[in-house]
């Protein structure tokens, strides 16, 4: 009887392993499809440094006309007439770096206030219906904010923001001089506005990503809800808000048609924000496919090479903050 006990048992065992065995030939596919997943991984990895590569190699292969003839005076030079053959390009740096900075002071405040309102203060299902609107504003073209800007903003900025700011501010120089409703400042409010739910997304996911408990926690000594948020939430999210900001300006440093409707394209420096100015991009949308002369054409190539040095760096910094600040994290 217990031989018969034995035998049915090893009977049993040696059945249900010859059903969870498997065959050895698809480990071989399954090996093959490895490989070939490895190998399309990295090739499309390569790709996109071969593409970058070989766009830094264009810029440079056009631009070098113009690197030859002016070198880096041309990044402290203001002049630009095609007619002459005069180019320098401190003029477009200048509207590129003056807008886009005043763009973050106006979008930085604005984007972390609504990121602390939907992730702090709203709830449940309306928290998300306002952050899915906040994120189809960043969806809208920047054409139709230009339009947007050029029937409604400039002269709302003409008739009603400029007396105000020549009132209160009008002793400093930036807010002195006439204003047509088209210039810097017109330029800067429109990429506060595009920048802001760029900003805002990002911020509002840091905050979501703080622990529960370090809000239960600082609530529980006795905090406010605001001292909360104060605390445990804005505090240790300082270097990833730092990170969105930066990325904000690095997208407000390449946006071109919206800002080239509105600022004026006037290749001046300027003190008063109220005067019309140009950008970067705005002068390479504007006179590239005008440009007549191989000198004029390499010119703005070495102003695009400038700005991808620029977007890069910036973009780059910004990468850099938030890994650093992943890394503080995870310890």
């Amino acid at each position: 009887m217990e031989l018969d006990i034995i035998n049915d048992s090893q009977k049993s065992t040696a059945k249900s392993e010859s059903l969870i065995r498997t065959p050895s030939l698809p480990l071989i596919s399954y090996k093959g499809q490895d490989k070939l997943a490895l190998f399309f991984l990295r090739f499309c990895a390569l790709s996109i440094f071969a593409i970058l590569v070989l766009m830094i190699g264009l810029l440079f292969k056009m631009a070098m006309p113009a690197i030859s003839m002016f070198g880096l005076d041309f990044i402290t030079s203001s002049d630009w007439n095609p007619v002459e053959d005069q180019f320098g390009g401190l003029a477009f740096i200048y509207g590129t770096v003056t807008t886009s900075f005043l763009a973050l002071i106006i979008a930085t405040p604005l984007s972390i206030a609504m990121a602390i309102f939907i992730s702090q203060i709203l709830k449940g299902a309306l928290s998300k219906v306002v952050s899915m609107i906040v994120e189809l504003i960043a969806a809208v073209p920047s054409i139709v904010f230009g339009l947007w800007g050029l029937f409604y903003l400039a002269p709302w900025v003409k008739s009603t923001l400029t007396p105000f700011l020549k009132n209160t501010l009008g002793f400093l120089p930036q807010f002195q001089g006439p204003s047509f409703g088209i210039g810097i400042l017109s330029a800067s409010i429109i990429l506060a506005i595009m920048i802001t739910p760029t900003i805002t997304s990002i911020v509002r996911e840091i905050f979501n990503s703080v622990p529960q408990i370090r809000k239960e926690a600082a609530l529980g000594l006795g905090a406010t809800k605001y001292e909360m948020i104060r605390i445990a939430v804005l505090r240790p999210s300082l270097s990833g808000i730092l990170g969105a900001v930066v990325l904000g300006l690095g997208r407000a440093l390449g946006e071109t048609m919206a800002v080239a409707m509105i600022i004026g394209n006037n290749p001046t420096i300027s003190k008063s924000l109220f005067s019309p100015g140009a950008t970067m991009a705005s002068v390479i949308a504007n006179e590239y496919a005008e440009a007549e002369g191989d000198l004029h054409l390499s010119a703005l190539c070495y102003i695009a090479l400038i700005l991808f040095a620029i977007t890069f760096i910036v973009n780059l910094a910004a990468r850099t903050i938030i890994w650093h600040n992943n890394r503080r994290s995870q310890k």
